[in-house]
């Protein structure tokens, strides 16, 4: 008789805090339920250590990658500008362990589905830059997470956005317009090489992009989808991608094995 196949292991990038004057390696529960309820897969939690050359060890593991939201910033000499007050906090561990393990996971054709901050590391990483405050450009919203103590509210929809005609994302949610919550207020600026946009609000701040050259699944969005992600149909459909890629990728390596 077959052997069941294992659920997929999904890495998760932790944040680096302090609480209590001490460091902790942190990653938002809502994140590890999305995985765990709608990518039916194991979270498994990547310290903000930086890894070196021991990142092809860590990804060997693993059969998806999922990069988080944060409430930090990514530095801005990591997209040549400089630091300054308006794009604080920081977390530099986590730049040091995200920017390089999404090239890496690129390069080894690990599924990847980037949220927020991670959509905003993916342009990072492969030589984008980024807009520390987009609330300040002219014609754009205010895409900052609502003033509001119901987090029902603050993960509610805000706007909608558009998505491109025959694009990954259209191929996933069947729709060309979506409404989405919106919760940040870094935003992705230039592209990088290689990146498509997917999506982009009504004022063009870029809502989705994807990785045109990539092996595997490698989609970023900027809203947050993981918050109650079994009870939002977008939700659903973009964590079952990502979920069959995760399984694709397992069963491959089971039968290498």
């Amino acid at each position: 008789m077959k052997k069941p196949l294992r659920k997929p292991l999904i890495g998760v990038p932790a944040c680096l805090q302090v609480k209590n004057g001490q460091p902790f390696h942190i990653v938002g529960d809502k994140y590890m339920r999305a995985i765990t309820e709608a990518v039916e897969g194991i979270p498994f939690v990547i310290p903000a250590l930086g890894f070196g050359d021991d990142l092809s060890d860590l990804l060997e593991h693993l059969d998806g990658l999922m990069v988080t939201g944060s409430p930090s910033n990514v530095h801005p000499p990591e997209y040549g500008q400089d630091p300054h007050s308006g794009a604080e906090p920081y977390d530099r561990d986590r730049d040091a362990t995200t920017l390089p393990l999404i090239r890496a996971a690129l390069d080894e054709g690990l599924p990847l589905f980037a949220i927020c901050r991670g959509m905003q590391e993916l342009n990072v990483a492969l030589g984008g830059t980024l807009q520390a405050n987009v609330q300040e450009l002219p014609g754009r919203m205010d895409h900052r997470r609502p003033e509001h103590d119901d987090l029902d509210v603050q993960y509610g929809p805000k706007h909608s956005i558009e998505i491109a005609d025959r694009s990954v994302l259209h191929g996933i949610l069947g729709t060309h317009s979506i409404e989405v919550n919106s919760l940040h207020s870094q935003g992705l600026d230039r592209l990088a090489p290689g990146i498509a946009l997917e999506a982009w609000a009504e004022d063009g701040t870029p809502e989705a992009v994807q990785v045109t050259n990539a092996k595997d699944f490698a989609l970023a969005v900027q809203w947050h989808p993981e918050y109650k992600a079994c009870e939002n149909p977008v939700s659903r459909k973009l964590f079952g991608a990502f979920s069959e890629a995760a399984r694709v990728r397992l069963e491959a390596r089971s039968t290498m094995a």
